[in-house]
């Protein structure tokens, strides 16, 4: 007996709009485990920042489990808006900055925007896609003519997604291209080494005043902050001359790029990304890149 070709198309529709529906959520559920891992690793004590990176894994997890329980094709929507809307805001970070903060090129920015685009395109693609026969036939009972238009899917729909994303990957491409990587922090700007109070604490400055850091996993003669570490904690590199009041031993050692790094009684010294201004100190007692960040203290 031969099948029909209307039940053929009706198994074959929910297949799709099945796999889309898990596709989707898997998707958005991943960026916010990306962002989850930046957020305990350094991004929860950068002003604003930390804040946006809880919300945003708030949402994408509750979105996530939205789109996989109840299959709505609004939520699906919602899904895709926030997905892009992330990748956005991670593309406004590297051009312009984002709240005083500017973005650095990394694997994990790299994987969640390539996610991002991905998760937009196919939840996307489920809120464009047309309603099983079942569904449809539900709503058109309930006589509304508009809303069963859109459960019979939006013409265009697949093409217009495609162009997005194909767009948004586009762009993002550019954004990675032209981001800094982590590269260490110039010397020439930060020569000459000063002192402040913060928290009641004398700590060691670079000459705009913000604050350095050493860490734990250091040891007097070699650094172990490398590669996006070293984006995150931009290491003192080249030569330094203590300022007035500044007591205590200056050196340098080799970092295994070949550049010099200053030393402090010792301590290899950076800065952290998070401080935008003097007077902050948002690094010190971070448990982060495998290691605890200490300011670094002055004597006197």
């Amino acid at each position: 007996m031969a099948q029909d070709p209307r039940l053929t198309a009706w198994s074959s529709r929910r297949f799709w709009q099945a796999g889309l529906r898990l596709a989707g959520a898997g998707l958005l559920a991943a960026t916010g485990a990306i962002h989850l891992d930046l957020y305990l690793t350094g991004y929860r004590s950068i002003p604003t920042i930390g804040w946006l990176f809880l919300l945003q894994m708030s949402a994408v997890f509750g979105v996530a489990a939205a789109v996989l329980a109840t299959g709505s094709r609004l939520i699906a929507a919602a899904g895709a808006a926030l997905a892009l809307a992330t990748l956005g805001a991670y593309v406004r970070s590297v051009w312009a900055g984002l709240f005083g903060f500017r973005e650095i090129r990394s694997t994990a920015g790299i994987v969640a925007g390539v996610v991002e685009v991905a998760a937009f395109a196919a939840l996307a693609a489920l809120a464009a896609r047309a309603a099983t026969p079942g569904r449809r036939a539900g709503h058109a009972a309930g006589g509304s003519r508009l809303l069963a238009r859109l459960q019979a899917g939006l013409p265009g729909a697949g093409r217009a997604v495609a162009g997005i994303s194909a767009a948004a990957l586009a762009v993002f491409g550019i954004s990675v291209a032209r981001a800094n990587g982590p590269a260490p922090a110039r010397a020439d700007a930060r020569a000459v080494l000063k002192t402040a109070t913060i928290g009641g604490v004398r700590v060691l400055t670079d000459a705009a005043g913000l604050t350095l850091y050493w860490f734990a996993r250091d040891t007097p003669a070699r650094s172990h902050c490398t590669g996006v570490c070293a984006g995150y904690w931009p290491p003192l590199t080249g030569t330094a001359s203590a300022g007035p009041g500044v007591p205590g031993r200056l050196a340098a050692i080799k970092r295994p790029d070949g550049t010099a790094q200053v030393t402090y009684n010792g301590h290899p010294l950076y800065t952290y990304i998070g401080d935008t201004a003097p007077g902050q100190a948002f690094g010190n007692g971070r448990n982060l890149n495998g290691g605890r960040w200490h300011e670094m203290t002055v004597p006197g």
